[in-house]
């Protein structure tokens, strides 16, 4: 009987999981339908899904083992900027699947690398704050207007089935593979390998810039919610620190993109990216 529940438990919690990415990618679609990419980009770079599976494990767990949580999902945080950086500049040159082949390499590669460091705590939250911010300035500046994008409701299911598929797929190979790989696996970002490969072929490079760009200042807010969860959970109540980790993870996604609107307002694209743009552009 303990055993049946157990597996009803787990069943659900996988369940809860994929909902979860699927209706956080379709947010980020219908975000981007109706204010433009970068605002979609910026959504799917907030704490939604790892947020809310959080709060879900804080009333489970005692704070010390959601603290350790916080800090391995904080240490894998600059590949996930990595692949972003990867997939953008790609996108000016090649189609979405060399693409996504290049950025999930990037990504595999910089995340191993970070996991055999084993940096401590505060080095990992520093690497984690900081990323987000380099990778939004290192994203090439494609000349492209902010506007509502036509996103047709066939592509918006599709978007959502590809995203709880690809979570599936993580969780499944997860459960079977060694523990490094499986802390790796769970940490791909499933809304940066789902958005732009939809993005690039049908709206080009400009457009997949200006999401990927977006995407980096709402992992800004992703860094600081679980930075914020962490020093709140060792000095106030759970339910306190929790709200507290929202708190700032919108207060840090709100900042960096006035900053990045000021920055593009007083600079004009550089001639490398405008040259592959219209590279990219040209038949």
């Amino acid at each position: 009987m303990h055993a049946a529940a157990r597996s009803t438990d787990a069943r659900d919690r996988v369940l809860l999981k994929l909902a979860l990415v699927g209706a956080a990618v379709l947010a980020s679609s219908l975000a981007a339908r109706r204010f433009g990419h970068a605002v979609g980009g910026t959504l799917a770079g907030m704490p939604m899904i790892a947020g809310s599976i959080t709060g879900f494990v804080l009333l489970q767990e005692p704070p010390a083992q959601v603290s350790a949580i916080a800090l391995a999902t904080l240490a894998c945080l600059p590949a996930t900027i990595a692949h972003g950086l990867c997939f953008a500049w790609c996108a000016t040159r090649f189609r979405w699947g060399a693409a996504l082949l290049a950025a999930n390499a990037a990504f595999l590669s910089l995340g191993a690398a970070l996991l055999a460091l084993r940096l401590p705590a505060p080095a990992v939250c520093a690497a984690a704050l900081l990323s987000p911010v380099l990778g939004a300035l290192a994203m090439p500046r494609l000349p492209l207007a902010a506007a509502a994008v036509t996103i047709p409701r066939v592509e918006l299911a599709c978007r959502a089935v590809a995203a709880m598929a690809i979570a599936w797929l993580i969780l499944r190979t997860a459960g079977v593979a060694p523990a490094g790989l499986s802390g790796l696996l769970l940490a791909v970002p499933i809304a940066g390998n789902v958005l732009p490969s939809f993005t690039l072929p049908r709206y080009g490079a400009a457009a997949t810039a200006a999401l990927l760009a977006g995407f980096a200042r709402g992992l800004l807010g992703f860094a600081a919610f679980f930075v914020a969860l962490r020093v709140g959970l060792g000095r106030m109540s759970p339910a306190a620190a929790y709200g507290l980790a929202w708190a700032v993870a919108l207060l840090a996604a709100l900042a960096l993109r006035t900053t990045g609107d000021a920055a593009r307002a007083g600079a004009t694209s550089s001639p490398r990216a405008s040259r592959l743009w219209r590279r990219r552009r040209s038949p």
